[in-house]
This record gives C-alpha cells, sequence and structure tokens, in this order.
C-alpha cells in the first residue's frame, strides 16, 4: 500500500504487492583522506518497490545490503548505532536519481564479524506512464564516533543489473516526466576525517628559558616549559593542552634542539604496533631571526599492549641562524602520524598551536645558508611527522589518552579509517 494527499485529505491508492529483485555487483571503495588505498569487493543489494502503480502515485522504495563487500577487520568493535548508509538509485527512462537513507541503526558489530547496515529507504513520485527501472548504484556509509564522522565512498565498477521494475498506468493526471526526485530520511553525519591544518599562530608570551646568550663558551641552553593548547579538529575533540619545553645545545654556529611535552602517564585503548606514533613539531623563531625549524622523534620501538601506559619520544632537530641578534623559540604546530602496518599510508592529524609561549631565547650569530625567512626549516631532519613524546623534565603530567591509533575498518564494501584520537590532556 502506498499513501497520497490529495486536497488535503489522505487518499489510500491501491497498488500491487512490493516486489523485490537482488543483483549483485562490483564496488570501489574510497576511504577518507589519509586512509589508505582504494579497496574493491562485491556485494548484493535488494531492491523493493510496488510492481504496478499509477502515475501520481508516490511509491516507498527500498535499497537493502543482503551481502556486504566485506567483513569488519580484527583491529576494532564498531559500536551500536554508529553506521548509516545513503545510496542513490538510477531511475530508468530519464528519471534521474532517487536518494535512499538508511537509518543510523546497527548492533555492536565486533572485529571479523560480518558488517550490517540499515535498509535505505526513500519516496518515488511517478508522473509518467510505462515501464520504471530502478537499479542501485553509488552509495556512501558514514560512521560516527565521540571523535567525528567518517565517510567513506563506494561506486560500481562495471555494469549493475535492475533492482527492480514498476509497470506505471496512466492515471488522471498525465504527468510527461518520470520523478526519480524524492529522498528518504536524513542524511549522513558529518564529513570528516583529520583536523585541519597548519600553521598555528604563537605568540611570544614571556622571555627566555634558562639561558640566553651565546657566548663564554656556554654550551648548554635550558629552555622553559611552556602551557601549548594544541587544536587537532575534529580528530581531537577538546584538543591537547601539555606543557612544552625547547632545550638547546650549541653546536659550532648552530644549535642542537631537544623538544620534549609534559611527563606523565597514558592508556592505549588498544594494542598498538611497534612503530605505530611518530611525532613532528614546528618551531617558530621570532625577535631577531624568522621561520620555523622542524624537529621528529622516533617511532614507539616497541609494541604497545592494550591499556598499557604509553611515552612518547623527545623530538630533536638542528637549528642554524640566519641572523644575528636575541632570537625566540616557541612551539608551533605538532603532528602526529600513525602507522598500523608496515608499508601502510600512514594517517597524519595536524594540531595547530592555538595558544603557546616564548620557551627558550638565544642571543645567535648569522650562518651562511641559516634561516631567516618564513619558510625556512632549520637543518633538523624534516617530514611530516607524528606525535611528540613526553618526557619532559618538568612536573606536568598527561593525564589521559584514549589513543586509537589509525584503524581501518572494512564496511558493507566500504573501508573506513578512524584517527580516534580523543584527549590528549596535561596539566602541569
Amino acid at each position: 500500500m502506498i499513501a497520497l494527499l490529495l486536497g488535503g485529505a489522505g487518499i489510500a491508492i491501491g497498488a500491487t504487492p512490493a516486489q523485490a529483485a537482488e543483483t549483485k555487483f562490483n564496488v570501489k571503495c574510497v576511504p577518507p583522506a589519509g586512509g589508505g588505498a582504494p579497496v574493491e569487493g562485491e556485494t548484493t543489494a535488494k531492491v523493493t518497490a510496488p510492481a504496478s502503480a499509477k502515475v501520481g502515485d508516490e511509491v516507498d522504495v527500498s535499497w537493502e545490503t543482503v551481502k556486504p563487500a566485506s567483513n569488519n577487520t580484527d583491529l576494532m568493535d564498531i559500536p551500536q548505532d554508529a553506521v548509516q548508509p545513503t545510496g542513490w538509485i538510477t531511475v530508468g527512462g530519464g528519471g534521474g536519481e532517487l536518494k535512499v537513507v538508511g537509518e543510523k541503526k546497527n548492533p555492536p558489530i565486533p572485529k571479523k564479524a560480518p558488517m550490517q547496515m540499515s535498509v535505505m529507504k526513500g519516496k518515488l513520485k511517478l508522473t509518467k506512464a510505462g515501464k520504471v527501472t530502478l537499479t542501485p548504484g553509488k552509495y556512501d556509509v558514514a560512521v560516527t564516533f565521540s571523535f567525528g564522522t567518517f565517510v567513506t565512498k563506494c561506486a560500481p565498477t562495471g555494469a549493475v543489473g535492475v533492482g527492480a521494475t514498476i509497470d506505471v498506468a496512466a492515471g488522471s493526471s498525465g504527468g510527461t516526466t518520470t520523478g526519480g526526485t524524492t529522498t528518504g530520511g536524513t542524511t549522513t553525519g558529518g564529513t570528516t576525517t583529520g583536523g585541519t591544518t597548519t600553521g598555528g599562530t604563537t605568540t611570544g608570551g614571556t622571555t627566555t628559558g634558562g639561558s640566553t646568550g651565546g657566548g663564554g663558551g656556554q654550551t648548554d641552553f635550558p629552555g622553559k616549559a611552556v602551557e601549548v593548547a594544541f587544536d587537532c579538529g575534529p580528530v581531537v575533540p577538546g584538543g591537547i593542552k601539555t606543557p612544552v619545553t625547547i632545550n638547546a645545545k650549541k653546536n659550532g654556529g648552530s644549535y642542537d634542539l631537544t623538544v620534549k611535552t609534559a611527563k606523565g602517564a597514558m592508556a592505549a585503548p588498544m594494542a598498538l604496533p611497534a612503530g605505530a606514533l611518530k611525532p613532528s613539531m614546528d618551531v617558530k623563531l621570532g625577535g631577531a631571526d624568522s621561520g620555523t625549524v622542524k624537529v621528529t622523534g622516533p617511532a614507539n620501538a616497541e609494541p604497545i599492549p592494550d591499556k598499557a601506559p604509553v611515552s612518547l619520544s623527545d623530538m630533536t632537530g638542528t637549528y642554524k641562524p640566519g641572523k644575528s641578534g636575541k632570537v625566540t623559540l616557541s612551539p608551533d604546530q605538532l603532528t602526529i602520524d600513525v602507522t598500523m602496518a608496515p608499508g601502510a599510508t600512514p594517517i597524519n592529524v595536524p594540531c595547530k598551536a592555538a595558544s603557546s609561549g616564548v620557551s627558550l631565547e638565544l642571543d645567535t650569530a648569522a650562518q651562511p645558508g641559516g634561516s631567516g625567512s618564513s619558510t625556512a626549516s632549520g637543518g633538523g631532519s624534516s617530514t611530516s611527522g607524528g606525535l611528540a613524546e613526553t618526557g619532559a623534565e618538568d612536573e606536568g603530567g598527561i593525564k589521559a589518552l584514549a589513543l586509537v591509533a589509525g584503524t581501518v575498518i572494512l564496511l558493507g564494501g566500504a573501508v573506513f579509517t578512524f584517527t580516534p584520537w580523543r584527549r590528549l590532556r596535561g596539566t602541569r
């Protein structure tokens, strides 16, 4: 049965019982940015619609995923009511596409278990007599966590068979086109992934770290810990707040930098392999010099068991002065690279320094080929790297890190990539 509202009154229009047909087709699914390579698989869709109706009727159409293209991986359980699919059905006869949307409703999906997606539904207004074919096509699948929504887009890679056919008889209102215009339900959660972007604005705040001046044979210049608030976008709700210390050691005319974040314990919410976490940070130059110096830290050398404490490595690099005078060094953008398997594409999480301050001031002498421009990057090793290791000498502690590093989940022929860094908070 379908219902059509005429003149404000509900009038029941009879239609033949719904008919459904299954069709198998291959799809290619593209995960969110930074989520790795596309994945291909075969899925089975069942499209349900009335076998016949009349011009002017608005009929219910549904798309059920009978067989997803893949199972969940062994990396992460998907929580209940986190998955919402949206599909587009091609309406034959020049009717365009009909958008169908499923509820955000699913049972908990354990690791390696078959993926489950709700039935997608929509309504189609019939405006022309004849046979109307319904063929499933592209679809999106969104998975929502507290830290954000991640959408994977899938599309057929070959021919797709017709899912259902409606025999439309002439009615009292003779339209001229077939209407594939209406949609069912509301659409998927937010689009996604990784936090935006670069370069935080920092400001000098207060002055020098433990030592200034490069003369008198002094070689070690300890900095002071400054509270830094990092904004990682939707990937890390609430951002990261931690003390950061920049220390320098004079090496000829240059300075070897070591950057430390707060010392403290963190609990890993899942097992992380060796090499999963890699840090980097931009150190912003001020005063007489300008530009940034890239410092990086090594990835974790040993696997980290589930719920075990995590420490993050110190980051190092080299600053070669481009100008003479007093130069300030402040923590700037922190970048987190997460790699869950050897050879996998790292998931890059940039965290902008929303607030910062000067950790160290040096009295420098310009060196040939040194920094001194907004693009300078100091002599330190570069690469866009990951998370800094905590190991700072100050008394601050990182109270909590709910860290689920770069998890790839195969869902209904789609690959979902999550970087659920829930929260990293440091207190001094």
